[in-house]
């Protein structure tokens, strides 16, 4: 028998006066293999953003999520102005601003995409690079309003009749790249990209990575005349878990919150939980529903016992 599955692994966090933080890794198996069992899942948080104010502190990794054999890693981190290469993760976190020299690179995504490079202005003016998304790279830093510093995009919820992700004109997105945050300048900021990822900051703290989206955290800004001058990066947004399957080929799988949609059962899980499918994988004719409530409350040993008795 097989499942659909979709792992998403925790935003990186946005840097402090930075980058912005890189999605989650994203992992989608259209036909995984499995048997009955208990299978432990695991969100992973995102990673917090660099602080506190007053502080030019890069963010943190995003944490890694986990479902049977799939494993989705948590985003690359975010870096402050000065700091560099973006961090490496399931997408990259953008690189950084400096003053001379070849612009920083983004990091390196193993999941999805790679952040975007750094700027380089002798003054600081302009905004770091952007952390990639499951769908495309960050964009570059520089200083052109709507265009640098953009997070990543992140990718379509392939599983159809769930709504986990950022709803964008009907169509559920995951795994968008934080915006990277201005130094010095007025209104120029990297916005997120769709999927959760957390604008970058013109003035003030950045915006956090949406929960369950695997989202990046934007970075903060710079402001020269009003102390604590730097501000706190976005953290990256949680990851999260789908499974969907056809209703008619299992008995009582329990785990997560449960819905429909059309043939299909759909189990999400937000935070750490089990999903667990009985002894019997495939409904049987001729077994009630009332046996099959009695059957999933027994440890699996007696449900197959149960069953090899009765020849099924």
């Amino acid at each position: 028998m097989s499942i659909k599955a979709l792992v998403v692994g925790g935003g990186g966090g946005g840097g402090n006066t930075g980058s912005g933080g890189g999605a989650g890794g994203y992992q989608y198996n259209a036909a995984l293999s499995i048997i009955a069992g208990a299978y432990p899942i695991v969100i992973g948080t995102g990673g917090a953003g660099g602080g506190p104010d007053g502080t030019a502190n890069p963010g943190i990794v995003g944490n890694n999520s986990t479902f049977h054999t799939i494993t989705a890693y948590g985003g690359g981190r975010g870096v402050s102005h000065g700091n560099g290469a973006g961090g490496d993760g399931g997408s990259g976190g953008g690189g950084s601003i400096f003053t001379s020299g070849t612009p920083a690179v983004g990091g390196t995504g193993s999941q999805g995409y790679n952040g975007g490079a750094g700027y380089t202005d002798a003054g600081w003016l302009g905004v770091s690079g952007g952390g990639g998304g499951a769908g495309g790279l960050g964009a570059n830093g520089g200083y052109t309003a709507g265009v640098s510093g953009k997070g990543g995009v992140g990718i379509a919820n392939p599983i159809t009749g769930s709504t986990a992700g950022q709803n964008v004109t009907g169509t559920y997105y995951l795994c968008g790249g934080g915006g990277g945050g201005l130094v010095n300048g007025s209104t120029v900021y990297g916005a997120g990209g769709n999927g959760g990822g957390g604008a970058g900051a013109a003035s003030g703290a950045a915006t956090n990575g949406t929960a369950n989206t695997g989202g990046g955290g934007g970075g903060g800004a710079f402001q020269p005349n009003s102390p604590p001058y730097y501000h706190n990066g976005g953290n990256g947004g949680s990851g999260v878990v789908v499974i969907s399957y056809v209703t008619a080929d299992y008995v009582a799988c329990t785990g997560g919150t449960i819905t429909t949609s059309g043939a299909n059962t759909i189990h999400t899980f937000t935070g750490d939980g089990t999903f667990t499918i009985p002894g019997r994988i495939k409904k049987i004719a001729g077994v009630t529903q009332l046996t099959v409530k009695k059957l999933a409350a027994e440890p699996i040993a007696t449900v197959n016992k149960f069953m090899s008795k009765n020849n099924y």
